[in-house]
């Protein structure tokens, strides 16, 4: 068990800001530290967490300290504190989750699944995505059409796999056709790949236990259509991005894939403006939260843009682009309405 703590601070060390921006929120970042109240998140500074540093030792990235208690620890430490988590089982399963890592069930002790070195997944995701193809004429354009969202410009970062592995938690490896969306850092580099297996005929996603998995390195990065300069909108889903895409066909946008990751989204220097397109669930309610509390430190401006329904691909489909664009516009900056393309009624 110390083997698998060990490795998974280290993960944590190596975006300790993410991490800090993400259960610290009310804290800032000051020269090499993130500075708060306490690790429950009080408004002060007596708690700091390196934010730079070795992999180990006193002075390692995500060491903190709370002066005001004497209390100590890494970043393991600071989030069983956080979460209020009983035992290294929860805090393992609580750091998986925000890494998206896969859960420990089925991992060997000796070389648990999850923490495959890194690079190993990076390269993996690289040759992923350079094996899909185009997605016009395959069943990733017939899977979104069936979302209501036609081909757009700037989805460079979906591709197509015909037969993509897939491995259940029990039986033999199958093939899937995927949805292949490549997850990139903010000079472009890949990072990472998402695959969204689908059925046959492309109008669904497949039958299969979790059709849905990332491979890579998500933290901070994210699928992106468009390239962004100062105004942009982020969200959690590709269909929800893509959903909004069709309404703002100019709008620089990135899926991040999932609440936490959306928390702790890098953004471009420059930013003065950030839509955050919410999911009606408390998980959406906390990424906002988080944004909206970086926007406040880093000084951009941070509006939330919500859905109808569940989220704008429900309404897309439900109400169609007319009524969700006249939607949108009502929640928008007058100047990004107009420069970015709503639709018209």
């Amino acid at each position: 068990m110390a083997s698998i703590a060990s490795a998974l601070a280290r993960r944590l060390a190596r975006n300790a800001e993410a991490v800090c921006r993400y259960y610290l929120p009310n804290g800032r970042r000051s020269g090499g530290y993130w500075v708060v109240g306490s690790v429950a998140n009080d408004p002060g500074r007596s708690l700091y967490v390196r934010l730079v540093g070795p992999e180990a030792g006193r002075r390692a990235a995500g060491k903190w300290t709370d002066a005001a208690t004497g209390e100590h620890g890494d970043l393991l430490d600071l989030i069983a504190a956080r979460c209020a988590l009983a035992g290294f089982g929860e805090t393992a399963d609580e750091v998986r989750r925000f890494l998206a890592l896969p859960p420990r069930e089925g991992d060997s002790p000796a070389a648990p699944r999850s923490l495959v070195p890194s690079a190993n997944k990076l390269e993996a995701a690289r040759r992923l995505v350079a094996m899909a193809r185009p997605i016009a004429g395959t069943l990733v354009e017939i899977y979104l059409a069936a979302r209501g969202i036609p081909l757009l410009p700037d989805l460079d970062s979906l591709r197509f796999h015909p037969r993509c592995y897939y491995k259940p938690d029990k039986g033999p490896t199958e093939t899937w056709p995927a949805m292949i969306a490549a997850v990139t850092d903010l000079r472009g580099r890949v990072t990472g790949a998402h695959r969204t297996w689908l059925n046959r005929s492309g109008l669904d996603k497949a039958v299969i236990e979790t059709p849905r998995r990332a491979l890579g390195n998500l933290l901070g990065n994210a699928v992106r259509f468009g390239l962004a300069n100062d105004v942009m909108a982020v969200g959690e889903g590709i269909e929800t991005m893509l959903s909004l895409r069709v309404v703002m066909p100019a709008m620089p946008m990135a899926a991040a894939l999932s609440a936490a990751h959306l928390a702790a989204i890098n953004l471009p220097a420059g930013l003065r403006r950030l839509y955050i397109a919410r999911d009606a669930d408390p998980a959406g309610d906390g990424a906002v939260a988080a944004l909206t509390e970086r926007a406040g430190a880093d000084g951009f401006e941070a509006i939330a843009l919500a859905p109808q329904r569940g989220d704008f691909n429900e309404d897309l489909r439900r109400v169609g682009a007319q009524a969700l664009a006249a939607h949108v516009r009502s929640q928008l900056v007058p100047e990004d309405s107009l420069h970015f393309s709503v639709l018209s009624n």
